[in-house]
């Protein structure tokens, strides 16, 4: 299974850089604003190489092809001990004695040091997916360590964290609503609709800014929520004579 990049931090970046040069180029008004403008260039443009640099990350029999910043090669998978998916999103990989990659995370579980391979964040598939081929492949070495969602049911209040950086609120809301409408009272054919408008925002990416939702709160949610719009409505309704 190959996974994609998420674009949706290409579009912001590359309206902070137009919007700095242009400022800079009309060259009159404060320094202030000229520094203000050369700081925006500057993050937009990390944002840009972050968004376009080479990527590659593929789940297979074999192992772990990668190449991304800091890691690059093929682990096989008898090269880590344990792997999981965390709270936070990210893969993560326990190396096995030898391996020599530097560890910056934790097993979920039981608190080994472990190499951040992946944040979910960076791909557009879902994170059930990426753990569906987990598990597949890694023979017994994966934990979807991820805490349960509830949030699929209807009628349940589904509350994001805000982050500094993270997934447009107002999209999200929208979307959120219509899933949860789907499934209280939409039938077979508004739940195909609205699981359809999910996977094409996930596989868009949703916009990222600052002050928007948790990005992995959102992406487990609309997992859930994507799971659950698959099933069958229940019919329990009492016939009355």
């Amino acid at each position: 299974m190959e996974l994609h990049r998420s674009r949706g931090t290409l579009p912001l970046a590359i309206v902070c850089v137009f919007g700095g040069v242009m400022v800079l180029v009309a060259g009159e008004g404060w320094l202030l604003r000229t520094l203000v403008a050369l700081g925006v260039v500057v993050v937009g443009g990390a944002a840009l190489v972050g968004a376009v640099r080479p990527f590659r990350f593929v789940i297979g029999p074999d192992g772990l092809d990668v190449r991304r910043p800091g890691l690059r090669g093929t682990y096989r998978w008898e090269y880590f001990d344990a792997l999981a998916l965390d709270d936070r999103g990210r893969l993560v990989g326990v190396p096995a004695v030898g391996l020599g990659l530097r560890t910056t995370a934790r097993h979920p579980r039981d608190g080994r040091p472990a190499v951040e391979l992946l944040h979910l964040t960076q791909v557009r598939e879902s994170p059930d997916e990426v753990a569906a081929a987990l598990t597949r492949y890694s023979g017994g070495r994966f934990t979807d360590a991820r805490p349960p969602v509830a949030t699929q049911l209807p009628g349940t209040e589904i509350a994001f964290t805000v982050a500094l950086r993270g997934y447009g609120t107002a999209q999200v809301d929208e979307l959120v609503g219509r899933a949860q409408d789907a499934l209280a009272r939409g039938g077979p054919a508004e739940r195909r609709a609205v699981r359809a408008e999910i996977e094409q925002a996930r596989a868009a990416g949703i916009p990222v800014g600052l002050r928007g939702y948790d990005m992995g709160q959102v992406d487990a949610a609309l997992a859930a929520l994507h799971t659950a719009l698959a099933e069958e409505p229940t019919t329990d309704r009492e016939t009355t004579a």
